[in-house]
């Protein structure tokens, strides 16, 4: 569907959001919130751009990542470091629920613009504060990003061939977990000011979300003095479980982590006296049988064509996925179904697709109301809503203010 700049609010209206972080857990975390109809106003440096606009792929010499990434946040562009960009940053503030940042810690405190300051003008404000290592400990001030979470949280340790190295995702996987876990602690933190009426501040390390999200380590380190192994596709609680190719040079993934699936597989593939084996009746002993069950299935699969096998799998009630790319996505009848993929009018480019927001609501939706803005195209706009004359915008912008 195609939305413009005028469609109707979604949930979160009323909302008023500032976004000053930059590359890319506090900024996709604007981005939910924006979705769901905050309003968000989006500030960079007057002349250096948030470098997520430099990012991956460009049609036409414009950034294609920013237009998902900056969607529903007007854009102004101000410098935090001088006396007018802190004027009017405490001037967003005062108006705003909620800011985001991602500064290192201590930056804003330096300009004058800590949440001792941001208070005063606003004892409601949420103050989000995003960095790599948190606002405390030893590491507060190394620059972070995801990469070192992905490190660092037992992500890259446990992901790869076993006879291969660390791996690493090829994409934000820890910038995303974050995301979600900050746009999570604004609403925790917006629904306490509801009960005390005064705001406070969200200190999310970038390295903990994703912990989080890796299962248990931790625990059995603690209890067992063990740590989970590399087994690249495959894994240590089921089998079969991995990725197989298909007679037509397609790829499927395969999940059994529930027994009767698993007995549903063997016998769809052609073996079902496996399920008679005493070690075929718990999942972590089928893993360690997982060479025996990956002949099977993979055997079979490789017969077959992509569609045959997922057509077969549906019929036998068993788990299977055909693996996709972009193309892929776009076409499945799944997610056009949910709505999933959104086409949006863009001023620059045309017509174009993107990811919609997260998740449907019964009584509310969230809208893609336009995509990422050029830089500074609000500037005027929302500083005259703040109550500065276009003289005072005129002399800040001769500052190198805005």
């Amino acid at each position: 569907m195609t939305v413009s700049r005028d469609a109707a609010a979604g949930p979160l209206h009323g909302l008023r959001v500032v976004d000053a972080s930059t590359l890319f857990a506090g900024p996709m975390a604007a981005m939910h919130l924006g979705d769901l109809g905050a309003d968000v106003v989006k500030v960079e440096h007057p002349a250096k751009p948030d470098p997520s606009r430099g990012h991956g792929a460009a049609k036409d010499g414009v950034n294609l990542w920013w237009k998902t990434l900056g969607r529903n946040k007007r854009t102004v562009t101000a410098n935090l470091g001088s006396e007018g960009g802190r004027e009017v940053f405490l001037a967003l503030a005062a108006e705003a629920d909620v800011v985001i940042e991602n500064f290192r810690p201590g930056t804003l405190e330096r300009w004058g613009l800590g949440y001792e300051e941001l208070s005063a003008a606003n004892p409601r404000l949420v103050l989000a504060r995003v960095s790599g290592f948190g606002q405390v400990g030893p590491y507060r001030t190394r620059p972070g990003f995801g990469t070192l979470a992905e490190a660092m949280s037992g992500f890259a340790a446990m992901t790869g061939e076993p006879d291969g190295p660390p791996t690493l995702p090829p994409f934000g996987l820890a910038d995303g977990v974050a995301s979600l876990a900050t746009a999570f602690a604004v609403m925790v933190a917006l629904q306490a000011r509801e009960r005390t009426g005064r705001g406070q501040v969200v200190d999310l390390a970038i390295i903990e979300p994703i912990l989080a999200m890796l299962g248990p380590q931790i625990t059995r380190w603690d209890q067992l003095r063990t740590v989970q192994p590399r087994t690249g596709n495959r894994s240590a609680n089921n089998a079969p479980r991995n990725t197989y190719r298909t007679r037509d040079g397609q790829w499927v993934a395969v999940s059994t982590s529930a027994q009767s699936i698993a007995e549903r597989v063997m016998r769809l593939v052609g073996r079902p006296e496996l399920i008679d084996e005493p070690w075929f009746a718990r999942g972590a002993d089928r893993a360690r049988h997982a060479d025996v069950l990956d002949e099977a299935v993979g055997g079979w699969i490789a017969e077959r064509t992509r569609d045959e096998v997922v057509a077969a799998f549906e019929e036998a009630q068993a788990a299977v996925a055909p693996i996709y790319d972009a193309q892929d996505i776009v076409a499945d009848p799944q997610f056009q179904a949910l709505g999933t993929i959104h086409e949006i009018e863009d001023p620059e480019l045309g017509p174009m697709l993107m990811q919609g927001p997260l998740f449907r609501l019964s009584d509310a939706e969230g809208v893609i109301r336009f995509t990422g803005r050029p830089h500074g195209a609000d500037t005027d706009e929302v500083l005259g809503e703040l109550g500065f004359t276009p003289e005072r915008i005129a002399g800040l912008r001769a500052e190198g203010a805005v």
